[in-house]
């Protein structure tokens, strides 16, 4: 439930998040709202590790408690690292990938910005 004066958390308002991409797709101005790209990106990008855990522990054949324990974790900080609700740290990330019997790569892309 909404209160007056507060704000929406990014789950609270997907229908405004999605009409934001479309219009900037659209090349539309839309108004900055930095703290709310913020949290959505954050969110996008613990959606998207989750993935990759997901996909690499069931190509292994692993059920969630044998990942944890593979990792020394328990079996719901894997399900809420599968599901998004986390985003784990470097440290963490190095453990998921030795458990999972894979390398961690991190890059950075530069932007191309428009001229």
């Amino acid at each position: 439930m909404r209160t007056a004066g507060r704000r929406p958390a990014p789950h609270e308002n997907h229908a405004e998040c999605k009409t934001r991409r479309h219009r900037k797709l659209l090349g539309e101005t839309v108004e900055e709202n930095t703290e709310y790209d913020r949290l959505y990106e954050e969110a996008e990008l613990a959606h998207d590790l989750g993935q990759l855990v997901y996909d690499r522990r069931t190509a292994l054949g692993l059920s969630q408690t044998e990942l944890a324990e593979r990792c020394g974790m328990k079996q719901p900080q894997i399900s809420r690292i599968e599901g998004g609700g986390t985003v784990p740290t470097i440290p963490l990330l190095r453990r998921l990938a030795r458990a999972l019997d894979a390398d961690l790569t991190i890059e950075l892309t530069p932007h191309h910005h428009a001229a």
